[in-house]
């Protein structure tokens, strides 16, 4: 960490060619190319091992659904990873088509012994802020009503999401009037490449979708002093080929925890872009995930299962 700025920097592991192929396309989104380099590593179904359900609605809208990854061979009150996808507010999904992104994230928790959920919610413009709060919740609820079935414990969940998924985790988490009764049993959170507060966040028409055309009202939408508030604990990450915005989110974030007297959790992560940061999971290039993996161990005191005894391909 240095005096300048309140962050740790995280080796790269990512593999030569993959590095070079990431600086080729820069520090831009770009889903396409960088999936076509994380591709080959990634695992694909079916996983073997592993129990999969796909398509459940945990609400009444269409875009209400979610997949459960569980291992086979896991006892029961497993912790429980739920990751909200990004799209800049106004795409994306917990899949699309054949690609084994996002499957790798839960495919990878459940692989050392979680249970992993995918969840999609409602998207801007048609559905503006908190619309993916009141989801999340709904989300919440439904897996503290049924996550046992997959041998999940409701009470040890871990609440992820990357990109405009970070920002949708950071708004439920930063503002109580969302929650579920004693916060629906999340033990920790974890934010990868957000936008934290508005107000200062980049006005393109992605951010307006979402959060409205009245600039006059972001600041009272900041994440930042609920997120500065919390207790729980939280774990942010960001690319070092990022875009410039959301680096200086994560500055913002980190310093605002330091301002507080709160040693802040955030991490550069060397090598890589704002896309390969989450596709690197479940793969060899693993920095990022035992950066992960030593969170999820530390916020839910679970003895975690190495890939292997998962029956991994």
């Amino acid at each position: 960490m240095t005096h300048e700025f309140p962050w740790v920097a995280v080796d790269s592991q990512v593999p030569d060619h993959i590095d070079t192929g990431l600086r080729q396309i820069g520090p831009v989104v770009a889903p396409a190319p960088t999936e076509a380099l994380y591709a080959p590593l990634s695992e694909r179904a079916p996983f073997a091992g592993l129990t999969t359900r796909r398509d459940i609605p945990y609400g009444p809208d269409a875009r209400h659904l979610l997949d459960v990854f569980a291992p086979d061979r896991a006892p029961g009150g497993r912790p429980i990873l739920v990751f909200v996808h990004g799209g800049a507010f106004i795409r994306g999904d917990r899949r699309i088509g054949d690609s084994p992104f996002n499957d790798n994230i839960a495919v990878w928790a459940a692989r050392h012994g979680m249970v992993g959920v995918n969840i999609t919610y409602r998207l801007a413009p048609t559905h503006g802020w908190p619309a993916a709060q009141n989801d999340i919740r709904q989300a919440l609820q439904w897996l503290g009503e049924h996550a046992s079935e997959w041998g999940g414990d409701a009470g040890q969940i871990i609440l992820m999401g990357h990109s405009a998924g970070a920002a949708h985790v950071a708004q439920y988490l930063a503002f109580p009037r969302f929650h579920l009764s004693q916060g629906a049993g999340i033990q920790g959170a974890v934010m990868l490449s957000g936008l934290f507060d508005p107000a200062t966040a980049d006005p393109n028409p992605p951010l307006r979708a979402y959060f409205g055309d009245d600039a006059a009202r972001y600041p009272e939408m900041s994440a930042v002093p609920g997120l500065v508030a919390s207790a729980l604990p939280q774990l942010y990450a960001f690319a070092a080929l990022d875009p410039e915005d959301f680096v200086r989110q994560a500055h913002q974030m980190a310093r605002a925890m330091r301002a507080a007297g709160k040693v802040p959790a955030v991490y550069q992560l060397n090598g890589h872009s704002h896309m390969s940061e989450i596709y690197s999971i479940n793969t060899p290039d693993d920095a990022f995930a035992k950066l992960l993996l030593g969170f999820v161990v530390a916020v839910t005191g679970q003895p975690l299962m190495k890939p292997e005894q998962a029956m991994r391909r």
